[in-house]
C-alpha cells in the first residue's frame, strides 16, 4: 500500500481512492458569510472548484443556497460560481433580500400580522443566479433539507432523484425560496410537481437539521454502502452567550420565545458533530475523517443582521476561523486533491 506523506499525517493512497467527499453546511443567514469564505479558502488553496472536490455537498438554509450556487453550471458545463462570487453574494445583496418596504411596516402591522419580510426581494436575487437552471443540472450530487408543513416531515430535495424523476427536477431559485424559508422571517413555499400530481408546503430544514452533517452521512452511506467516508462540515457560528439562571427562572412564554431557538439550533448542532465524531473517527494511522470548522460567537449575531458592521465583523471572524485552522485546512485540502 502507497504512502503519501502531508505535513505531519501520512495518508494511505489506497484508503483515499475509495473515498465519498461530502461537504456540509449549517443554516445561518447572512452569517454564510463565513462558510463560502472558508470554502474560498479551499478553493484558493487548491486551485479547483468545491464541485470538483466532493461528490455530495448537504446545506440546510443559507447552506443549501451556497450548495446550489457551487454547483450551477454555466453554459461550458463548468461551476458559473466560485465561493468567493458567493461572498458577494451576501454583500451585495443581503439588503434586498432581507427588506421591508415602507407599505409592508404597514399592512403586517411592525411583523405581528405577518412574516418579518416579503419575499419580493429574495425573488430577484434567486432569479438573478439561478436562472432558469434545475436541480438535476447540478454539477454535484446535492441534499438540501426543508420540512413540510401540511404533511409534517422532513422534506429532502435530491438531485439524484431529479436526473431520473423530472416531476421532481424543480427550478434551483424554487429550491432555494423553500429551504431558506426560515419561520417567522419569510413566509412557507408552495413547490409543485413538474407532473401536476402534487403540491408541498415548504419552510427552512433548519427546525429539524441546521446542521445536515448527519443527513449527508446517512446519504453517502446509503448510496456508497462499500466506500469511506471523508466529511467537511462548516458552521456559521455558534451562540456561546450564557443563559444566568437568576433571569431565565423568571422567563415565561415571551421570555423564552428568541433564546429558546437559539439553543434549539446549538444543541442540535453539536449533537450531529457528536454523532459524527463517533462514526468517523482517525484512521488507525491517524487519518483525520471527518472535519468540523466552526466559529463561536461572543455576542449574538441574528441570521438578518445585514449592515455593513455586521457584514465587516463576519468577514473579521471568518478570516481569523481560517488562520487559527490553517494547519487543518492544509491537511484537509491534500486529502481533497489526492482522493
Amino acid at each position: 500500500m502507497d504512502l503519501v506523506v502531508t505535513g505531519s499525517v501520512i495518508l494511505k493512497a489506497e484508503w483515499l481512492d475509495h473515498l465519498i467527499k461530502v461537504l456540509s453546511i449549517d443554516g445561518g443567514g447572512i452569517r454564510g458569510i463565513i462558510p463560502a469564505m472558508v470554502l474560498a479558502e479551499v478553493e484558493r488553496r487548491t486551485g479547483k472548484p468545491v464541485a470538483s472536490l466532493f461528490q455530495l455537498i448537504a446545506g440546510t438554509s443559507t447552506g443549501g443556497l451556497l450548495a446550489m450556487g457551487l454547483s450551477k453550471p454555466d453554459a461550458g458545463g463548468k461551476p458559473q460560481y466560485s465561493a468567493s462570487d458567493l461572498v458577494k453574494l451576501y454583500e451585495d445583496n443581503g439588503a434586498l433580500i432581507f427588506s421591508r418596504p415602507c407599505w409592508y411596516r404597514v399592512t403586517s402591522l411592525g411583523r405581528w400580522a405577518d412574516y418579518k419580510y416579503p419575499p419580493d426581494g429574495i425573488k430577484r436575487v434567486l432569479d438573478r443566479y439561478f436562472g432558469g437552471a434545475r436541480l438535476g443540472d447540478a454539477l454535484v450530487d446535492l441534499l438540501l433539507t426543508a420540512y413540510e408543513i401540511e404533511i409534517r416531515c422532513p422534506f429532502f430535495f435530491r438531485s439524484i432523484r431529479a436526473r431520473v424523476n423530472p416531476a421532481y427536477d424543480f427550478l434551483l431559485q424554487d429550491v432555494a425560496l423553500a429551504v431558506t424559508a426560515a419561520p417567522t422571517y419569510f413566509g412557507p413555499c408552495k413547490i409543485c410537481l413538474g407532473d401536476d400530481t402534487g403540491c408541498f408546503a415548504l419552510i427552512d430544514g433548519g427546525v429539524y437539521a441546521n446542521n445536515p452533517g448527519m443527513c449527508a452521512y446517512v446519504e453517502a452511506r446509503t448510496n456508497f454502502p462499500d466506500r469511506g467516508i471523508l466529511l467537511l462540515s462548516l458552521g456559521t457560528g455558534e451562540q456561546k452567550m450564557p443563559l444566568p439562571y437568576e433571569q431565565a427562572k423568571k422567563w415565561g412564554l415571551a421570555g423564552w420565545v428568541r433564546p429558546l431557538l437559539d439553543v434549539v439550533f446549538d444543541g442540535v448542532s453539536d449533537t450531529v458533530d457528536y454523532q459524527l465524531h463517533c462514526l468517523l473517527p482517525p484512521t488507525e494511522s491517524g487519518i483525520p475523517r471527518y472535519y468540523r470548522i466552526q466559529p463561536v460567537m461572543k455576542k449574538e449575531i441574528k441570521l438578518d443582521d445585514v449592515s455593513p458592521e455586521n457584514i465587516r465583523h463576519l468577514k473579521q471572524q471568518a478570516r481569523q476561523l481560517i488562520r487559527e485552522n490553517s494547519e487543518m485546512i492544509d491537511v484537509l485540502c491534500d486529502q481533497l486533491l489526492q482522493a
